[in-house]
């Protein structure tokens, strides 16, 4: 892929979130990496997506050098470039503050899977990280925000929960491209919604069954899928 083809991608998907009413202003940024190349594409840093033009989006290599645009890349670059090096299984990164994924975030805790438009898409809960500390947020704060989203996937594949909500901050996505990743950005906010709700009406809200939740997710994801045309 051509950077222009990268770019154009990237900028569509970019779009797409403003679409979904996932942000507002200048916030969240959307990412994709080239892996034969060795580069991704990100939004720039602080533009408004009205003004945005695709020749705006900024190409870094997996270091964070920029490799061709003339504006800055987005403040969260090291957190993407991060998840790229960490999950190689992934191809498109996006960040929101979307309001009901962040609030849960800002809530402290994970998402827990109340039923199965939920369990369609994650399998198990959605994951709040841990605090930084100090002494993460005062070093490398982007890089260190990777580094605790790849700390809550130690023991977990990153592909049967392609969303996180990193305390007190917002939630981060990804999927095969670009595209994929902005998808599941609308999904989580979506589950978001919907949990919120479910507690509200009901604070003791049980989560999903088990074996209801492994049959949601298998169905669609598992080595014998059979939701949607073959």
């Amino acid at each position: 892929m051509s950077y222009k083809e990268l770019k154009r991608e990237v900028f569509e998907a970019n779009m797409e979130l403003q679409r979904r009413n996932l942000v507002i202003y200048t916030f969240g940024n959307v990412s994709q990496i080239d892996r034969d190349k060795g580069v991704v594409a990100i939004k720039p840093s602080g533009v408004a997506y009205e003004d945005m033009k695709v020749d705006d989006i900024v190409v870094v290599d997996l270091e964070n050098t920029i490799v061709e645009g003339e504006m800055r890349p987005s403040s969260d670059t090291k957190t993407h470039t991060h998840l790229y090096r960490a999950f190689d299984s992934i191809g498109g990164v996006t960040h929101t503050h979307s309001t009901y994924a962040t609030a849960w975030a800002q809530a402290r805790q994970s998402i827990p899977c109340l039923g199965t438009t939920h369990a369609d898409y994650v399998h198990g809960d959605i994951t709040c990280t841990r605090d930084l500390t100090d002494d993460q947020v005062n070093g490398d704060y982007e890089e260190e925000t990777g580094v605790q989203i790849t700390d809550a996937y130690a023991e977990r594949d990153p592909n049967a929960a392609p969303m996180v909500i990193v305390a007190g901050h917002a939630p981060f996505t990804w999927g095969k491209d670009a595209a994929q990743s902005v998808y599941h950005a609308a999904l989580l906010e979506e589950i978001a919604r919907m949990a919120y709700l479910t507690r509200t009406l009901d604070p003791q809200a049980a989560p999903l069954k088990q074996a209801v939740m492994d049959k949601h997710y298998l169905r669609k994801h598992g080595k014998n899928a059979y939701y949607g045309q073959s």
